[in-house]
């Protein structure tokens, strides 16, 4: 499910600088009001973080030391239906017979 940022408005519908995200399935409707304070609010419009060339997410950060320190575990396909561990704990391939 998507995060969606939402932001705070006045009496009159004017942003009030004021923010809050939430986690909320893509087919329901957007929210009115901030849950438990019963503010107006809207959906705001924010750009979305893909991991790319392109984004911030350098192959430094993505590389596998950085993902083994960092707890993730990580596997490339090597086959139909088979995967060899690259980084992280865990069994040493997934998959194959």
């Amino acid at each position: 499910m998507p995060i969606y940022v939402y932001e705070i408005l006045d009496a009159k519908g004017r942003p009030t600088g004021e923010a809050f995200e939430i986690v909320q399935p893509m087919k329901d409707d957007a929210l009115t009001k901030q849950p438990g304070t019963g503010k107006p609010c809207r959906r705001a419009i924010v750009a979305p973080a893909i991991a790319g060339k392109w984004s911030g997410l350098n192959k430094g950060t993505l590389s596998d030391k950085n993902l083994d320190r960092l707890g993730f575990t990580k596997y490339e396909r090597k086959g139909k239906g088979y995967m060899e561990k690259t980084a992280g704990k865990g069994p040493q391939a997934i998959g194959g017979d």
